[in-house]
């Protein structure tokens, strides 16, 4: 059904997060060569990255320092990636020079959730997060101040157990209305939909036209090579972790595939091509 809209031939390798060993370059590269470890988000319509090797763009490849290993890397670049933007679409500043603000982060135990309430945190912000009861610890050792069981009556309200209204949420999961945000944001907060459907656009082209104080915001993530190497960098220097929730080796691929779809995983899945 999707042979006319995504791969160009079938059969299609899906992935576009890797990490590795430059095996080769071709002409003109001179920022990498043969035996440097990466970083790489391939090209999300050609995939390619479950599989022993990978062609990557040098515009997206960044080098891997020692101190990251290939499965934290392979874990950033969407997931991480899709984070950073979403909190600089809200205001989030990493430079220090951020203004106090009061996040909320959905799923935050999912995979762009972690780097989210990470990242928050990095930028000064204070954090509220949802997730299910199993790991609230988990999220509140990575930062979040205020964390809410999605399950509870409180959780599905949203409300900041501190009263706070929020300045920008992250929003990682689906199925929740604006009905239910719009009494819970500050008077200029933003909804960053990072899962956005045909309502959410269409909500969001309403905010615009009748310039809505509050806002629903789609994003999509704009690849680039400055936020790789920003994220690795903060990875290297043990201000950013990736969190794995399992491992499979390629012969175990469908495996890993099944775990995704379930969607309960508790941060990334990797998938390692061995010796």
């Amino acid at each position: 059904m999707l042979r006319p809209f995504l791969p160009r031939k079938l059969p299609f390798i899906p992935v576009t997060d890797v990490a590795g060993v430059v095996a080769d370059v071709g002409p003109g590269i001179n920022g990498f060569q043969a035996g440097d470890q990466v970083v790489a988000m391939l090209n999300s319509f050609n995939g390619g990255g479950l599989a022993e090797y990978a062609v990557a763009s040098e515009n997206l490849t960044v080098k891997r320092p020692p101190e990251v290993s290939a499965a934290e890397g392979a874990g950033l670049p969407i997931a991480a990636g899709t984070a950073l933007q979403a909190l600089r679409t809200i205001g989030a500043k990493f430079d220090g020079t951020g203004k106090p603000m009061n996040v909320l982060v959905t799923a935050a135990s999912g995979g762009v959730g972690l780097y989210a309430v990470q990242l928050a945190k990095r930028a000064g912000l204070h954090v509220t997060a949802t997730c299910g009861a199993r790991n609230v610890e988990l999220v509140k050792s990575l930062g979040a101040d205020e964390v809410l069981d999605y399950r509870t009556p409180e959780g599905a309200t949203l409300q900041s157990p501190s009263g706070k209204k929020y300045d920008g949420v992250v929003h990682c999961t689906v199925g929740t209305s604006w009905s239910t945000f719009e009494p819970v944001l500050a008077a200029t907060g933003k909804v960053i939909d990072i899962t956005p459907n045909l309502t959410a656009i269409l909500k969001s082209a309403l905010h615009s036209v009748t310039f809505a104080r509050k806002r629903l915001v789609p994003l999509l993530l704009s690849p680039n090579k400055a936020d790789l190497e920003f994220l690795v960098g903060l990875l290297k220097d043990g201000k950013l972790e990736t969190l794995i929730d399992s491992r499979f080796p390629l012969s175990e691929v469908s495996k890993a595939w099944e775990k995704s779809i379930e969607g309960h995983a508790t941060g990334k899945i990797i998938v390692e091509m061995g010796d």
